[in-house]
């Protein structure tokens, strides 16, 4: 895929085609992180003005995250990621900060479902291999998650059709009015 097709914001490059092959740094974190770790709950306030609610993204995990982090890099961590309460915001300044995609040994059902519905990429892969900075590319069309430092490659869960349909669109809304209703692939 060109540069071109990753135009537009930081957040809308996240949710590119199918066929799209995504790098960036890894950002590790453990296993349990929270929405409370992803969405400061004392800077609930913030919720009506998410663009300054992402300058604060993970802050609760690692205070220097936001400020670090490049558009385009992965959030990895290990098991239950995203438990806690529903709250939509966590995904939506994940990818409002410029993720690429979080990649996790597991998710929180809601999280998931959430992180779908507003277009970030969310891939269930063994990450137990990858380190803090590690350089890598997740291919959405293989299923692989390579580790260009390490050499390793993962493969991940792959999403169903109607998923990767939805992260194409930008999100559930996005799908909604593209297409006038919910479409399901066909196929």
């Amino acid at each position: 895929m060109s540069e071109a097709a990753h135009a537009g914001t930081p957040g809308e490059r996240a949710a590119t085609s199918a066929a799209a092959t995504l790098r960036g740094r890894a950002w590790t974190f453990g296993d349990d992180i929270s929405t409370d770790h992803i969405a400061p709950g004392r800077l609930f306030h913030l919720r009506t003005d998410l663009p300054e609610l992402a300058k604060h993204v993970m802050e609760d995990a690692d205070p220097e995250f936001a400020a670090r982090m490049r558009a385009g890099d992965f959030i990895v961590g290990g098991r239950n990621f995203g438990l806690g309460s529903s709250r939509e915001h966590a995904p939506r300044i994940i990818k409002l900060a410029g993720v690429g995609a979080v990649l996790a040994q597991s998710f929180a059902r809601i999280f998931f479902r959430n992180a779908i519905n507003v277009g970030l990429p969310v891939l269930q892969c063994d990450t137990s291999g990858v380190a803090q900075d590690d350089e890598l590319e997740v291919d959405l069309t293989a299923g692989e998650v390579r580790d260009l430092t390490t050499g390793a490659v993962a493969p991940f869960v792959p999403l169903p059709p109607v998923m990767v349909t939805i992260l194409e669109d930008g999100g559930l809304v996005a799908h909604i009015k593209k297409h006038g209703g919910f479409a399901l692939p066909e196929g």
